[in-house]
């Protein structure tokens, strides 16, 4: 047998897995593709940009320009990570083609994500940056901003909403990350513009139901109905504001340290990009010929949107959700899951405010998209007091909760069972649709109903602590 120690809570659960279960250790049992220097690879990529001139021709006296940068969420806070890097070389491209500094500003792309305080901007941008803009020209996207720019509806019918300063400076710039994403295959390219600078309406038309819980949104992949919503959206506010966006993609590995730089329009920034992170994020699993038939996995108690994301049932069952589209292409078509997880009910009130009285409200429903669908899903998405917290101090936006449930649907349509092993209230994780056992075998032997006696077993058991995610894929 092979003794293992799962994610669980803040803490570790020991478990047993037979000698011929497959473990993936995020971080250890692959290589990423070779470190570069960020430094030199983000100056070529400027100097050189694809199908667009470089800043410095851009630029000129009078010109206003908006650095567009991601949240605290992915992307690191270390020396060389790819925002602290690229930003000052923007800048200084800007001011050698003419650009005053005043003219210059920086904007978070945090989407429904909470307002990033002045301190968190100091740990992941640095104050050299920070302190040349702090406190006017440094803002947070506020995806309830009443002077959003509404360019109406696609010509795929998503409506269209984003940040109206970016929309009308002359140079508008996007820095993004391009790494392995559940949410349309990788994050960067135009997902920064579609999510992270988009009105809640607008966000609704992809992290929703009807997109989610579609079978082309399992594995990431670039060519789901999500990602065409991502380009048809982005796409069209280049073309209604006529402007071209200047994206400066880093691929980021799983500490995220850069991998490569690109520089240039979106379209071709993703173009150029997403053939390395394929190579870093899809991952064959070469001892897996044949799909698994059980995946398992443990949550820790804080990771990736905040502290809680163990231990909230909401964001727990995204979590779920995530890591199964993650390994889908690794597991058979009716796969069983069994997660490790203290879900405690702790909702974490301070970041996710509205998280408790919608899962109050799921229970009132027999499916999620019924809710989701449903007047009582538009009243919290609206309600004042959680929308005056997200705009105003640092809460998750309510209609987060609602694209968490529908993530957090995703193993309840395609998996036979999900279990969640090891609740200290179990009654949350029922209340998400997931089976409670007390003990992990029970689980393991209870699983046998659906797959067999002889069951492949995948286990991922720091995918959450371990590095950046990975797409798992089978030596087929």
């Amino acid at each position: 047998m092979i003794n293992l120690d799962l994610n669980y809570g803040l803490s570790k659960l020991s478990i047993e897995l037979p000698n011929s279960a497959i473990i993936v250790r995020y971080g250890k049992t692959y290589q990423d593709p070779p470190q570069i220097d960020p430094v030199k690879a983000t100056q070529l990529a400027l100097k050189k940009p694809i199908g667009i001139p470089p800043l410095k021709e851009l630029a000129g006296h009078g010109k206003t320009a908006a650095i567009v940068f991601p949240d605290r969420v992915k992307g690191g806070a270390h020396a060389l990570a790819h925002r602290k890097v690229s930003i000052p070389l923007v800048i200084k491209q800007l001011i050698s083609g003419g650009c005053n500094i005043k003219d210059i500003t920086l904007v978070c792309a945090q989407g429904l994500h909470r307002r990033n305080t002045y301190e968190e901007w100091l740990w992941y941008l640095g104050p050299e940056i920070v302190n040349q803009f702090w406190p006017n020209r440094i803002i947070n996207h506020d995806a309830e901003d009443p002077n959003l720019l509404d360019l109406g509806l696609d010509g795929m019918g998503n409506s269209v909403q984003t940040n109206n300063f970016v929309a009308n400076v002359d140079i508008p710039i996007l820095i993004g990350h391009c790494a392995a994403n559940p949410y349309g295959g990788y994050s960067g390219g135009y997902k920064m513009l579609v999510t992270g600078l988009a009105g809640q309406q607008s966000i609704a038309s992809h992290h929703s139901p009807k997109t989610m819980l579609r079978r082309d949104w399992l594995g990431g992949a670039i060519n789901s109905h999500m990602r065409s919503q991502f380009q048809s959206i982005g796409e069209y506010i280049e073309q209604k504001t006529e402007k071209t966006f200047f994206s400066i993609d880093a691929v980021i590995g799983q500490k995220s340290d850069v991998l490569s730089v690109k520089a240039g329009t979106t379209s071709e920034v993703e173009k150029s990009t997403w053939p390395l992170a394929s190579q870093r994020s899809n991952i064959t699993i070469q001892e897996l010929s044949e799909p698994a038939d059980i995946l398992v996995f443990g949550l820790p108690r804080d990771f990736h949107y905040g502290p809680g994301m163990g231990t909230n049932p909401i964001l727990m069952s995204l979590a779920i959700g995530a890591q199964f589209s993650r390994c889908a292409q690794a597991l058979r078509p009716d796969p069983v899951i069994i997660a490790v997880s203290q879900c405690d009910g702790w909702f974490n009130k301070d970041w996710f405010p509205s998280y408790e009285e919608t899962y109050d409200s799921l229970q009132n429903f027999s499916s999620s998209k019924d809710f989701l669908e449903s007047d009582e899903a538009i009243r919290i998405s609206t309600k004042n007091e959680y929308l005056f917290g997200y705009s105003n101090f640092y809460m998750y936006h309510p209609f987060h909760a609602m694209s968490m449930v529908s993530g957090g649907s995703v193993p309840l349509k395609w998996c036979s069972q999900v279990y969640v092993v090891g609740a200290k209230k179990p009654g949350y994780a029922r209340g998400m649709g997931f089976k409670t056992l007390n003990k992990f075998d029970e689980a393991m032997n209870d699983a046998k109903k659906y797959v067999g006696s002889n069951p492949r077993i995948l286990c991922t058991p720091e995918c959450f602590s371990g590095g950046m995610a990975v797409n798992l894929t089978i030596n087929s």
